[in-house]
Parts: C-alpha cells; structure tokens; sequence
C-alpha cells in the first residue's frame, strides 16, 4: 500500500543520505576554514519577525496558531532568522559576525511546477563588512563551497538589486505597472516583459528598448561598458557598484568564475546592491543565489551592512551526481 506524502516534499533513502551527509560536511568545512562558525536557529518564528524581514515574501510562509493564540511562521529561508538572531545576541559585540548554517526551509509554492514546499540550504551570512570587500569575501566563500562540492563548472552570476528598481523611478513606471515589470524580470520572461510594456500607456519604445536591452547583458567587464551606453543615473551607480565588487575580487585572485549579468533579478524584499546567482552546465536549475542586505539588520535594531548566500541542497546533490557522470 502505498501511503501519500505532501506533494513538494520527498523522503530520502540511505544511499542518498549518506551522499547528502557528506556532502553537508564538506560545505560546512569549506566554510569553516574561511573563519564562519555554524549556528541553528528554530524551524519555527513568530510570524511577525518573518514579515518585518520581508513583507513581500511574508505571504509565502506557512502559517499557524500555537496553544496561546500567537501566530507562528515556518521559516521560508535562514537570513532572516540569522538577523534575528545577530540583532538579539551580538548587538553588545564587535562585527564583523560570520555565521553559517545547514538547514531546511519551507515555501507555499506551486508543486506542479516542479518547487519544493521543504528544501535544505547550506549558506553564509557576513554582517558588518561593507561593499565591495565584504561582497567579495562571500563571493570568494562560494567558490570554495562549489570547490568541496566538486562543481568546477558552476558559474556566478553578478548583478545589481537596486538597478531596476531605481531604473523603473527613473523612467517615471510606477504602481501596479512597476510591479509587473520586476515580476517579468524577476522570472527572466523577456515575451512577457515586452508584452507588459508594450500595453501600459505612457511608456514609448525608447523605455522598453532600454529595458530589454539591459536585461540581456550578460559577460565579462565590457558589458558594464555596454550598460553605460545605454545611459542614465541608475545605470551608471549600479554599474560602478558591479565594477567595485570585480576589482575587489581581482585582488583577492576570486574573479575567474564570476560573469556579470546585468538580467539578474533575487525575487527576495531585502537585497540592495549586489546580487548572486549559481548557475552549472549540468542542471536547468539556479543552484543557489544571495546578495547584500544592508538594510536588514536595521529592521531588527541593528544597522550594519551584510551580505551573505545559500545553496539548495538538493539541487547541489543532483549537480553533483551530474558532473561526476559526465567526467
């Protein structure tokens, strides 16, 4: 008989879990040898902590009451919670704080689209090192975690959260029509984009051309050349911050694996400044992403710069599995 589990959800068997075991130790190493100790935070949050980090993803969250009527939340990622926890228990101590951490997370999501309610992210958060240094330093972390886990192919896309965001407020798109747009970009949907554009009154072709024509901007430095081509104010501050984090990265010996694409857009409320994507050859799946949350910490109390990323565990198994086939 065969008993149903939640779809989104999968149980692991022994030769998996051995796999996934060593592959969680080899993360953690790799994290630990850059000086980030390991912390563990509940599964479980009051909702409001969740919500006063990121009210746009709050809805994403499952919800439920305790015995005394509190509303609780299932953490939906492990930033939030690390901020949480850095505000409660660090505020008296001197940062810059590196923590990481081996954990399952859970989203109300789309199963059918092939998502999982329940997932495992091993990450890093570095709180108080500001841009470029500190963002260099993560980047320079995730290599060597996709190192341990043997993905020597893994690509890491660079971008700028705050691009199109102030691009948007530049070319005077705003309320329900700016939304849509980050939607379409956020998904990479550059038909949709166009169509959304095309529709809304008071955008001309010369918007839309910029639009597009940034989203598709992917390579090395000349595309931050490319970018400025285009012009405008929010092009230039985000191309300048992108630069900044690249030669920070050239000096540490980190640039090889990073490719700047200018499409890059974290559907997450809390980034600013730089964002990050991990790509490998082998999958069709983003294997993991982070970025800057300079504005976080202040949510909880604590104003200082961090940044930080995470890997889907699973995803990285797969990878794995993957590459080692195709060796």
């Amino acid at each position: 008989m065969i008993h149903r589990i939640p779809p989104g959800t999968r149980d692991v068997l022994p030769d998996e879990m051995r796999e996934l075991r060593k592959l969680n130790l080899a993360l953690i190493e790799a994290f630990e040898s850059h000086g980030y100790g390991e912390v563990r935070t509940p599964t479980i949050e009051y909702d409001e902590v969740m919500a006063r980090g990121d009210g746009r993803t709050a809805g994403s969250a499952y919800r439920f009451f305790d015995e005394r009527g509190e509303l609780l939340a299932l953490r939906s990622d492990m930033t939030i919670p690390i901020a949480r926890l850095v505000a409660s228990r660090f505020a008296q101590a001197e940062p810059p704080f590196r923590l990481c951490y081996v954990a399952n997370a859970y989203r109300a999501v789309r199963p059918q689209r092939g998502q999982m309610r329940e997932f495992g992210q091993a990450g890093v958060e570095l709180i108080g090192a500001a841009a470029p240094e500190g963002t260099a330093e993560v980047i320079e972390v995730l290599e060597a975690a996709l190192d341990a886990a043997g993905l020597t192919r893994a690509v890491i896309g660079l971008g700028d959260a705050d691009l199109y965001r102030q691009l948007l407020t530049e070319l005077g798109i705003e309320g329900e029509a700016r939304e849509t747009v980050l939607e379409k970009l956020a998904m990479h949907d550059l038909v949709g984009l166009e169509e959304e554009l095309s529709t809304r009154e008071g955008i001309g072709s010369d918007q839309r051309q910029t639009l597009i024509a940034l989203s598709q901007l992917r390579g090395g430095r000349d595309v931050l050349d490319e970018a400025r081509s285009i012009g405008g104010e929010a092009v230039e501050r985000a191309t300048t911050r992108i630069q900044g984090t690249i030669d920070a990265l050239e000096a540490r010996g980190a640039a090889d694996r990073v490719l700047v694409d200018l499409g890059l857009l974290r559907d997450l409320g809390y980034y600013s400044g730089a964002i990050l994507e991990v790509y490998d050859p082998a999958v069709g799946h983003v294997l993991g992403g982070g970025g800057r949350y300079d504005r976080l910490l202040g949510r909880f109390g604590l104003d200082l710069p961090a940044a930080g990323f995470s890997l889907y565990l699973e995803r990285l198994h797969v990878a794995q599995a993957e590459e080692e086939r195709g060796a």
